[in-house]
């Protein structure tokens, strides 16, 4: 599914020492960060303790509570948003009871979870690998909240799309790969095939480059992207030529070369393979 999420609130927000939120149950999604300070969460039985840095994602419906420990105040940015724009968005607020507690009509307002399922399956608690960049983007949607500019719902939909990308990304890497920190490396191979998408790139190459064996190096890229590193690199040589085919006067045989093809016959053949048309074609098309 495409997620265009809706921001409810966006806050920065300080709790002091011993407030509690007692338990309840809410009707939309809310990221917690915990800034500094402690926050000692309970959700559906399970006690986290969270600490500078760590995460924590309220689900619709999941009963929690929450307690700053200690004697020293918790600051806890924190958005609430729905997935999706809903017909009743605007008029659903900030939970703080349980639905024992709730009339008919508050009942029927709990979004769907799709996070905990297939294939997000995300959990309520999160020790980031890179909280810094997610502290960036969670103070960005704050900011674009409070400020309210031209187009400040957009901006604030691409901010929770980061932030849960990040999320998915830890999530998805931890388990497969031994921990998030293969998951940068191959981000590192991604980011490096695309900048070389003027050369042929070999496994050999990358294998030596960031110290991983070549079937492994297959297997965990494809797993990640969906792609292997021949397939995801080709691509991006192809997207640069349609690029080049557009909005420069080269020729297909200056193309080829500055790609780093051997000759005009490979580069229109990989060309024709990716789109489905020859590249003399493709700029004829694109130039109606």
């Amino acid at each position: 599914m495409l997620f265009s999420p809706y921001v409810r609130i966006a806050l920065d927000h300080t709790m002091s020492a011993g407030n509690v939120v007692w338990e309840r149950m809410l009707w939309d999604y809310e990221l917690l960060y915990v800034h500094t300070g402690e926050m000692e969460a309970e959700i559906e039985g399970q006690v986290y303790r969270a600490v500078s840095g760590d995460v924590l994602l309220l689900k619709p419906g999941q009963r929690h509570s929450l307690r700053v420990p200690g004697d020293q105040p918790t600051r806890q940015p924190h958005i609430h948003f729905d997935l999706s724009d809903k017909p009743d968005s605007l008029d659903v607020s900030v939970s703080f009871v349980t639905v024992e507690q709730m009339n008919e009509k508050e009942k029927l307002q709990f979004r769907e979870d799709e996070l905990s399922a297939h294939p997000y399956s995300l959990p309520s608690f999160f020790r980031l690998e890179d909280p810094a960049a997610f502290e960036e983007t969670l103070f960005r949607a704050i900011a674009e909240f409070e400020l309210k500019m031209p187009f400040y719902e957009l901006k604030m939909k691409s901010c929770v799309l980061e932030l849960l990308t990040q999320l998915l990304r830890q999530t998805h890497w931890s388990p497969n790969f031994q921990g998030p920190v293969i998951g940068r490396i191959l981000t590192d191979v991604q980011r490096y095939l695309s900048h070389h998408a003027d050369r042929e790139v070999t496994l050999d190459e990358l294998s030596g480059r960031f110290h991983l064996s070549k079937p492994y190096l297959i297997s965990a890229f494809k797993d990640a992207f969906r792609i292997t590193p021949k397939q995801y690199h080709q691509q991006q040589r192809i997207l640069r030529a349609r690029n080049l085919l557009k909005y420069t006067a080269m020729s297909i045989r200056e193309i080829a070369a500055a790609l780093g093809f051997p000759d005009i016959h490979s580069f229109s053949r990989a060309f024709k393979n990716k789109t489905g048309s020859a590249p003399s074609v493709h700029r004829t098309t694109e130039s109606k």
